[in-house]
């Protein structure tokens, strides 16, 4: 499988001099299987590059794109994907849904006529919808698990097999602890009591659902001093990203969705202050921070 990078940011696109290096653009990665089949995960402002480069290649499109959940940082450049606009390509959108709101609709409000030019009906690419909670589904030949993380709303992380190998996609995902249950107000009770009844060690139900993956591109928004002011904001802190990818066992780890006040010089010190922790703590896996425009294949 080949991965790479469109958009590595969270919350809110941060263009400028301060971020070429890592990328301003908000969560958008792209996944070929070994028979070139195409998912992308997530919507951010980077599918917008994805769609132009695949434009360019002049192919029929056919794509499947896994939403983690519709926070605006995952879904706002959709109307802004160029394949969606020909003729003859197929998308596929798969995600979680909201209370009395489907899929189709959570894609859909955000080309109401009121904010963009152009309706979703209005799409000449056929867009089909696949609502997803907690399952397991063929995608191409690959097996999808969806699995509920701690994120406001209903958010979903993804664990991709095929082929022997298995990528872990969690883009939105704080740690769960029942000292600070009672400030996750804005989570949605039904999933906040998956993690609550867990036996043990909340956090395992994550760690569960990932073990033993080939690769691991998992939230960092906070260092650790920052996550103590955003507390059930829904976020990790790269401490807590680390101790997941160790418990889990995966072979590398991509840290991800990186807060928008981290300039490159910050996560270049974030990645110096990962590196010592592994080794004092002699984790085993290895580790990138993810860059828009990084390739990896596994």
């Amino acid at each position: 499988m080949k991965i790479k990078f469109w958009g590595v940011r969270g919350s809110i696109a941060t263009p400028g001099e301060s971020t070429t290096r890592y990328g301003g653009n908000t969560s958008c990665t792209e996944l070929h299987l070994d028979d070139d089949n195409l998912l992308i995960l997530d919507a951010g402002t980077g599918i917008r590059n994805l769609g132009n480069a695949l434009a360019e290649r002049n192919g029929r499109v056919k794509a499947y794109i896994l939403i983690t959940h519709p926070h605006w940082d995952h879904i706002q450049g959709f109307p802004f994907f160029k394949p969606a606009f020909v003729e003859g390509n197929e998308i596929t959108i798969i995600g979680p849904e909201a209370r009395g709101v489907t899929l189709a609709e959570l894609i859909a409000e955000q080309m109401n006529k009121i904010y963009f030019p152009v309706k979703l009906s209005e799409l000449q690419a056929r867009i089909n919808f696949m609502p997803l909670k907690e399952d397991t589904v063929k995608v191409f030949d690959a097996k999808v698990t969806s699995f509920f993380v701690n994120h406001p709303g209903f958010t979903l992380g993804y664990r991709i097999s095929y082929g022997g190998k298995s990528l872990a996609y969690i883009s939105d995902n704080e740690p769960y602890t029942r000292e600070t249950a009672s400030l996750f107000s804005n989570g949605e009770p039904d999933v906040l009591k998956l993690f609550e009844n867990y036996d043990g060690d909340p956090n395992k139900r994550v760690i569960d659902a990932i073990r033993g993956a080939d690769v691991l591109i998992h939230d960092s928004t906070y260092t650790p001093e920052q996550y103590a002011d955003h507390i059930g904001w829904g976020h990790s802190h790269y401490l807590h990203t680390l101790k997941v990818a160790a418990e889990a066992g995966v072979k590398k780890l991509f840290l991800f969705h990186y807060d928008p006040v981290m300039d490159d010089d910050s996560l270049d010190e974030v990645m110096d202050r990962c590196r010592k922790e592994m080794k004092r703590q002699n984790y085993g896996f290895t580790l990138e921070a993810a860059k828009e425009g990084k390739e990896f294949e596994f």
